[in-house]
């Protein structure tokens, strides 16, 4: 049995006192109702505590980018090394690629999560497919020659035999130019349908939330920005309730200013919405290595202080951890710690169906510091 005292938690006002026996979280009192002379108890000293982040798009890491898997225990070594960057599940995510390469990594997925767990290993939810079926004019670094139009048939044939295994797949709604079925036939198979790499108009994407589409990927890039006359994809998302959308906090791919803006906006709603903000890294297979260039598909990439850009200066991603965007989020002043470790670890469990931080839950838990300035975290209670 492990006793955590004066522990803040997010959703919860005051401090409280956490039970958990093998990683199973058995009891939260708060610390009015706690006697004050628990034994073997670690003093968290207001600390916040939260489950670990899951990360819903990333793209590889440790030099491994998840659409060139050939072999299960090249998704062990990245599981491994995301578990030690505060990560408990992610989703890899698998850009625009020749069919059979995409094909082979997703027999890969499926080969590894049929095998045991390993512990202090990050749990692989599944794939997210991030193309092939979105719109050219969008694409930003997805190589033109391997994009597909969006038709049933198309992704059929793409997901195969592999249909369990995806849990996301962006697209672009506007593309599809027959009668509109892909959606509803992806959300038939329990499939998480994201929008991005779009040019749909506010109407476009607003029929295609009403389809079952109920996720954004990474907002802002790679779709129009935010009009006064035509709000298009991004501003039908952020008054939708049910949507949720996933952003980059890097700095980079949105600016601080309008990250402020959607973290406003995403605030307007009730505790009773089943949407919201999340974050996600976006990292490219350099996650883990040090700044230079690298081989992406058939190109290069140059990454300079954990942006990676194409040779022509095309942003196609970061190599930095998910849960770098808390630490941002905070050192820039738009989020108080709280919201930031939210946007993390309780919102991507949301979009995803995911059980948060309840009794009878496995809890593998993060420790948040926060010293007036900087924030950090630490794993806790993992041997």
């Amino acid at each position: 049995m492990s006793i955590l005292l004066n522990a803040r938690l997010p959703h919860r006002p005051g401090l409280y006192c956490l039970e958990l026996v093998a990683n199973q979280l058995k009891s939260i009192l708060p610390m009015a109702n706690v006697a004050a002379n628990a034994v073997r108890a670690i003093d968290l000293n207001g600390d916040w505590v939260s489950l670990g982040g899951v990360d819903l798009q990333i793209n590889g890491a440790l030099g491994l980018a998840f659409p060139d898997l050939c072999e299960p225990i090249e998704l062990q070594k990245a599981a491994s090394f995301l578990w030690s960057q505060g990560i408990d599940a992610f989703t890899p995510t698998l850009v625009t690629a020749h069919p059979e390469q995409l094909q082979r990594s997703l027999a890969v997925i499926q080969a590894y999560q049929a095998a045991e767990r390993q512990p202090h290993h990050a749990t692989v939810l599944g794939a997210h497919l991030e193309g092939p079926f979105l719109n050219p004019v969008k694409r930003g670094a997805h190589p033109q020659e391997y994009l597909q139009p969006l038709s049933l048939k198309n992704v059929q044939t793409l997901l195969g035999p592999y249909i369990d295994v995806v849990k996301i797949v962006t697209l672009a709604p506007e593309m599809e130019t027959a009668t509109p079925s892909v959606i509803p036939w992806l959300r038939s198979h329990n499939i998480t349908v994201s929008l991005g790499h779009s040019m749909a108009t506010a109407t476009q994407a607003q029929d295609a939330f009403s389809q079952g589409a109920a996720m954004v990927t990474h907002a802002f890039n790679a779709m129009p920005g935010l009009h006064h006359r035509e709000p298009g994809l991004l501003g039908a998302a952020l008054t939708n309730p049910n949507v949720f959308a996933g952003v980059i906090a890097d700095g980079q791919h949105v600016c601080p200013t309008m990250l402020d803006v959607l973290l406003r906006a995403g605030r307007s709603s009730s505790a009773s919405t089943q949407g919201g903000l999340f974050l996600v890294s976006d990292a490219l297979s350099p996650l883990g290595l040090p700044d230079g260039r690298y081989p992406w598909d058939s190109r290069e990439i140059d990454v300079v202080n954990g942006t990676a850009r194409l040779s022509d200066g095309t942003l196609s991603g970061t190599t930095r951890p998910l849960l770098d965007g808390v630490i941002n989020l905070v050192k820039w002043g738009l989020c108080a710690v709280e919201e930031a470790i939210v946007l993390a670890t309780d919102r991507p469990r949301q979009a995803m169906g995911l059980p948060g931080f309840s009794l009878r839950q496995t809890a593998h838990l993060l420790r948040w510091h926060h010293n007036g300035t900087d924030l950090s975290w630490q794993r806790i209670l993992e041997d």
